[in-house]
């Protein structure tokens, strides 16, 4: 996440995101917790158990994710 994102805004995350998982390869050492994998392409949306981060997906999904 990057350092000025605001935690109560979602971070919208695409197909090239996918595997979704937080927290994401660009985030502050300080924001770093065991990797957990989201599976934001079933809702839409989901939340990081460790972080509350919350994710929305935007866009088309890639075949075979549903």
């Amino acid at each position: 996440m990057p350092e000025n994102q605001d935690k109560s805004k979602p971070i919208e995350v695409t197909a090239k995101d996918l595997p979704l998982h937080c927290p994401m390869p660009d985030a502050p050492l300080w924001a770093r917790h065991p990797r957990v994998f989201l599976d934001v392409a079933h809702d839409g949306k989901a939340s990081c158990p460790y972080c509350g981060a919350k994710y929305v997906f935007t866009g088309e999904l890639p075949k075979g994710h549903h």
